[in-house]
This record gives C-alpha cells, sequence and structure tokens, in this order.
C-alpha cells in the first residue's frame, strides 16, 4: 500500500512561526473517518504506524493520523528551524487536528486517542464537540490529580506487599540500586509481561533482562529522540508544562513523578491544564469505548472506569494487557475501533476473550519472550542471593 503524505500550512499564533503540518490518510474514504492518535508526548505518526494503517486499509477502516507538530515531519517552520517551546500547547495541537478535517472535506470523525492520544481525544471533544462522531479511548489519560491512583497502584504491588515481588524490589533498593531506575524496570517488565517476568528480575542482581529493561524505560538528564520515530525533546514542552510531568514527590518509595525528574530543569513549569476532562465527560454525548489493560501501571484500570460511569454512553472493555493496546494490542484496537464505526460497540465487552486472542504484531509482540529469555539465562549463571 503506498502512501501519499499531504502537508497543510499552518498560520503564525502568539509566538509560534508557520509551520506545514504532515498527515496521511489511508482506506476507502467515508464520511466520518476514524483520526487516530498516538501516545507522547513525543511519538511521530507517520513512519511508525504504517503497519497500522496496512492493517486497518484491509479490514475497511478509514483512517486519518496527524503527524504532532514539533514532530517528524511537522518538526521545523518554513525557514527550516525546530518548531520554538512558544509552538507547544494542547489547544495549538487540537486544532491542528480540525484543521485537517476541514483540508479532508470531514465534519466529524471517530477520534481515538491513546495514553497522551486519549487526552487530546478527550480535549478535542471539549474544545471541537461538533466534530466528533465517537470517540475510543485506549489507556484513558484525564488528569495529571490521577497520580494518586498511580501512585498507590505501584506501591500496592511492588512495596507494601508480603510477597515475592514487593520483597524483592525492597531488596534491590536496599542494596542501593537507584529507587527510580528500579521502579521504571519493574514497571515496564509487569506492563509487557506481567509477573512472570518481574519475579526473577528481582529475585537475583541485574542482569542482561534487567540492563535491556533500563535501556528501553529509564531515563536519565538527557533527552531521547530517534528521528521520525520519538522526538520528545520540543513536545516535552507540553508535558511539563501542561501535563505536570514535572510533579514533586512525596517523599515515599517508588514514587512515579521520579521517572522525568532527570529532565525537570530544561523545561518550563506546570501552569495548569488546559480543560478539566474529569467534569467534561459527563458532557460527551457520542457512543464511547474505553480499552484498558489490566497490567497497566502508567493510566490504571480505575481511570477508564470512572470515565465509564460519567460519560453517558461508554462502553468499558478490559484486556489482558499493559499500557497502550494501540502499541502493544494493535489488532484490538482496530477491531474495537470497526465496532465503534459500525455502531456495534455495545457488543465488545462479551468479546474481550476474543480480543484477548486476536495475534499481537511489531516490537511489542517479539520484546517479552526475548527478555523473559534473557532473565532466564540470569538465573542460570547468576547464583541466587
Amino acid at each position: 500500500m503506498r502512501e501519499r503524505v499531504s502537508t497543510l500550512r499552518r498560520p503564525a499564533v502568539g509566538g509560534a512561526p508557520p509551520f506545514e503540518l504532515s498527515y496521511v490518510r489511508t482506506g476507502p474514504r467515508t464520511a466520518t473517518p476514524a483520526l487516530i492518535i498516538p501516545g507522547g508526548p513525543g511519538l511521530a505518526s507517520v513512519l511508525p504506524y504504517r503497519g497500522l494503517r496496512r492493517r486497518a486499509a484491509a479490514g475497511g477502516l478509514d483512517v486519518l493520523m496527524v503527524e504532532h507538530r514539533g514532530i517528524g515531519r511537522s518538526r521545523h517552520d518554513l525557514a527550516g528551524r525546530v518548531l520554538p517551546a512558544d509552538a507547544m500547547r494542547i489547544t495549538a495541537v487540537l486544532d491542528d487536528l480540525a484543521a485537517v478535517l476541514d483540508a479532508e472535506g470531514v465534519d466529524r470523525a471517530f477520534v481515538v486517542g491513546s495514553s497522551y492520544g486519549s487526552y487530546l481525544a478527550s480535549s478535542f471533544g471539549a474544545r471541537h464537540p461538533d466534530r466528533v462522531a465517537g470517540m475510543l479511548l485506549d489507556s484513558a489519560l484525564q488528569s495529571t490529580e490521577d497520580l494518586a491512583l498511580e501512585r498507590a497502584r505501584l506501591r500496592g504491588l511492588f512495596w507494601d506487599a508480603d510477597d515475592d515481588l514487593s520483597r524483592g524490589v525492597r531488596r534491590l533498593v536496599a542494596d542501593g540500586i537507584d529507587e527510580r531506575v528500579v521502579l521504571d524496570v519493574v514497571r515496564a517488565a509487569y506492563e509487557l509481561a506481567g509477573p512472570e517476568l518481574v519475579r526473577p528480575l528481582v529475585r537475583h542482581r541485574p542482569g542482561l533482562a534487567w540492563h535491556a529493561l533500563a535501556a528501553y524505560a529509564s531515563r536519565d538528564g538527557s533527552v531521547a529522540r530517534i528521528p521520525g520515530i520519538y522526538e520528545f525533546d520540543v513536545v516535552g514542552t507540553i508535558a511539563f508544562r501542561e501535563l505536570h510531568y514535572g510533579a514533586p514527590p512525596d517523599g515515599l518509595p517508588l514514587d512515579p513523578a521520579l521517572t522525568y525528574a532527570p529532565l525537570a530543569e530544561r523545561y518550563p513549569a506546570f501552569d495548569g491544564e488546559p480543560n478539566d476532562l474529569t467534569a467534561a465527560v459527563a458532557g460527551f454525548r457520542w457512543p464511547m469505548v474505553l480499552l484498558s489493560g489490566d497490567r497497566d501501571l502508567r493510566t490504571p484500570p480505575e481511570i477508564a472506569e470512572r470515565v465509564a460511569r460519567t460519560a453517558p454512553d461508554a462502553t468499558l472493555v478490559r484486556l489482558r494487557n499493559g499500557h497502550s493496546a494501540l502499541d502493544t494490542q494493535p489488532m484490538a484496537l482496530l477491531n474495537a475501533t470497526r465496532r465503534l464505526v459500525r455502531g456495534q460497540h455495545h457488543r465488545l465487552p462479551a468479546e474481550e476473550p476474543a480480543l484477548d486472542r486476536l495475534r499481537r504484531t511489531g516490537v511489542s509482540a517479539r520484546f517479552p519472550p526475548l527478555l523473559q529469555a534473557l532473565a532466564h539465562a540470569d538465573t542460570v549463571v547468576r547464583p541466587r542471593r
């Protein structure tokens, strides 16, 4: 499938210069496409999700994906300079999405967002409610206040319990391993493969599997950038200024606020969220689907459950998964999107076992078995502690 990347001139607004916004549309043309928004902030749309769009088109979905300003093909202004921090506002990103709908002659779309993308999807509904035909929130992110839920879930699993997981984590911290790195590694392991991967990691001194996960999940004072795939450096301004990634630690063990602490001095301080999404969803009159992974530690299931209770027409779908079905269980997300587009979303809870059985694809499908093999090798070559 050959894709045509379209561009749209975006005007100078505030301190932001004009630039070319890129987007792709694939599949059979319909009046109401699915506008799929990936997570981050920092994930590109055009390059990383070509396979997803190919599978979506094969299943009859009309898909739009917009390259987020400051990332990939939407990274530079007309003079070739990287977009400045002043260009990074959630409201500007939302208006980019609306402008693409206008350019494509689309009045309304089914808005599908994953993680940070779910925050954009809900915010799009609050700012442009007349443009939404339906909404799917995958790993729903709704409020900076939900950090309390994240802390409680992490500590309940890995610190407070009287079991092998918590005892192992406490032992690693007592042995002097950086608590932030311990958190990042065990959280990633649990989300990717569950307690079966965490147990060997915390039972022994860090080995190959540990170091692979640390490279994958933990951050130091540098800003990760994989051009055209993941570019946090510029859009990190949104993360800190509007999503409170620099929230102060509470002084207790395993605080997820520590994850981005090494980057905080590079970015502006938090100055408030653009919307109260927790309240706004009560006014969302369109059909909604909430995909929630039972191992999700970054957007715990309690958030999706709250949205499902609050929104007038919401269907909660529980998956045996970690964070972001878009990236780890994409076939489940595409099937749920098709149900939503066809007005069949209320069938989804009964179809949860079938969704879980769908083939997993991409790096996310290959990484957990590799990690488990490395963890097994570590148990063979390293003595028990």
